[in-house]
């Protein structure tokens, strides 16, 4: 990818989007090694939260010059129990290898930063692996702080046990 001499373009996903998007989250998932996720087709359970009318489901793209999908940023309001006020939470942010380092993610965070003031949310969260280092000096640049905390995650059925 040659040097970005235009401004990025950031916006929200549309429901043709739906194939470049899964395509990137799949990117995205084995970048970070996650582990597998529910089977069935990601498009036909994503769409329905992210295009409904009461949607609180938010996703931007970030496009190449040339008009190339080439990351994305997903959003969701949540509530801080704390503050006692919601705020943007941004559950994953992504670009393409081959589009970084030409301004698509500070612009995408940008694009989340406005998305927030929008819905009228005072604060944007999000978190990223601890070992992603190159993640970390990229949100360092941006101005954000860490907080450091681990990530739990629980079923709610119990795994069966042994017989």
């Amino acid at each position: 990818m040659e040097h970005l001499s235009a401004a990025p373009v950031v916006r929200p996903a549309r429901p043709e989007d739906m194939p470049r998007l899964v395509g990137l989250m799949r990117e995205h998932q084995e970048y970070e090694k996650s582990e597998p996720r529910p089977a069935g087709p990601l498009a036909d359970r994503l769409g329905p939260q992210l295009f409904a009318d009461d949607a609180r489901l938010w996703v931007l793209l970030a496009e190449t010059p040339d008009g190339a999908v080439a990351g994305y940023a997903a959003c969701s309001a949540e509530f801080s129990f704390w503050d006692a006020r919601h705020h943007l939470h941004m559950d994953c942010l992504y670009l393409a290898a081959e589009a970084r380092g030409h301004g698509l993610g500070a612009a995408l965070v940008e694009g989340v930063r406005a998305l927030a003031r929008t819905l009228g949310l005072g604060h944007v969260e999000w978190q990223t692996p601890d070992w992603n280092e190159g993640a970390i000096r990229f949100y360092d640049r941006l101005g954000a702080t860490g907080r450091p905390k681990i990530r739990y995650a629980l079923a709610t059925e119990r795994p069966a046990g042994p017989s």
